[in-house]
């Protein structure tokens, strides 16, 4: 293998184990015991402090202790990976969003915050987990607890997650990829020693194009740029967001007025994505956080949950050509009475429009 090659090996690699990440995120949110266990090997270990052992067994017990508890979310944010042959290692930031009761009966909202330090290795043909040691950074906990709203009319329905099959998000994201032409193995992976095929330097890239597009979404967004919205979706494009449903080119204008009336501002952010690439179509899951401050009253808000996304790739730019959100929690905070020192000592804020300072900076 050449020197580009090998960067194009490294790189497929690196977006197959970030994957890996997600689908182990993915089990444990759903409680499915058989989706966590295949993102290890058959001998692999974990180290958690309260169960150190067997994966196989660690399982287990995620499934049945994710089956008691209201729906959780493990967003894997950034990752190093680092290869070496058919062995890796990763650092991965996760931030977990785990609901409990206390003693009394009473809901608990928590947001942990660590890192997965894991070894990885390449056998049989796939990338799993040999060794996983989960480290606490930090520990956020608060009283509340998130029920799933009402029923809603259809035009503005919202799903909400659940675990295993019922949950909103995989009857959406198995609908997408019936929808794809050929349905390739989930872990497709070449032996990246005898060479790198042009459909992989095509997935490749690819990958790294859905991730920017998703990416521009949030920018459009919080932004409340309809303009770079509108260049996101294809015209006969879907999105079912609960805010508003109905044409993806509609939809821009709309979330845009939607947020300028309701928000002084909003800050969406992605992370523990998974991609599947067919030739010119695509399907995708996108964990995301979105935090919002009210016009009214300056109360915020923490609402977490996931996209369900379908791509096209048309004159060789991807575009959505579905995107559906699936409601996982919302964490509500009061106004403050004043705004903390170290926060007002920030001058340089974010704004709606082309006033934002990212405008000035992207020329």
């Amino acid at each position: 293998m050449n020197v580009s090659e090998r960067t194009i090996a490294d790189v497929a690699t690196i977006q197959a184990i970030r994957a890996l990440l997600a689908r182990h995120g993915r089990g444990v949110d759903r409680a499915d015991m058989e989706t966590i266990s295949q993102c290890y090997h058959a001998d692999a270990t974990v180290d958690y402090g309260f169960f150190n052992g067997p994966a196989s067994e660690f399982a287990t017990l995620l499934a049945a202790a994710g089956n008691e508890s209201p729906v959780s979310l493990h967003r894997a944010g950034q990752s190093w990976v680092s290869l070496n042959g058919r062995e890796a290692k990763g650092e991965s930031y996760v931030t977990a969003y785990a609901p409990a009761m206390d003693g009394s009966g009473n809901g608990r909202q928590r947001l942990i915050c660590g890192r997965y330090l894991d070894r990885f290795t390449y056998e049989r043909g796939e990338w799993k987990i040999a060794h996983r040691r989960y480290v606490l950074d930090v520990a956020i906990s608060r009283n509340g607890a998130f029920a799933p709203p009402p029923l809603s009319p259809l035009s503005a329905y919202c799903p909400s997650g659940g675990h295993r099959s019922a949950d909103a998000g995989m009857a959406l994201l198995a609908r997408a990829k019936a929808a794809l032409p050929i349905h390739p193995k989930e872990n497709d992976m070449t032996d990246l020693s005898t060479g790198v095929s042009p459909e992989l330097i095509d997935r490749a890239i690819s990958t790294q194009q859905l991730a920017t597009l998703t990416a521009a979404y949030c920018r459009g967004t919080d932004r409340t740029d309809a303009d770079l919205l509108k260049t996101l979706f294809h015209d006969d494009s879907v999105v079912m967001s609960g805010a508003f449903n109905g044409n993806g080119q509609d939809f821009a204008v709309a979330i845009c007025e939607i947020i300028r009336t309701h928000f002084r501002q909003a800050f969406h952010s992605t992370a523990n994505q998974w991609f599947e690439v067919d030739g010119d179509a695509a399907i995708g899951e996108s964990y995301v956080i979105a935090a919002t401050t009210m016009r009214e009253g300056g109360a915020s808000m923490l609402t977490g949950g996931r996209y369900i996304d379908r791509f096209a790739r048309k004159d060789g730019v991807w575009k959505f050509s579905e995107r559906h959100f699936v409601c996982d929690w919302v964490m509500e905070h009061p106004a403050p009475e004043q705004e903390d020192p170290d926060i007002a000592a920030l001058p340089l804020r974010g704004k709606q429009g082309i006033d934002d300072p990212v405008y000035a900076f992207w020329k």
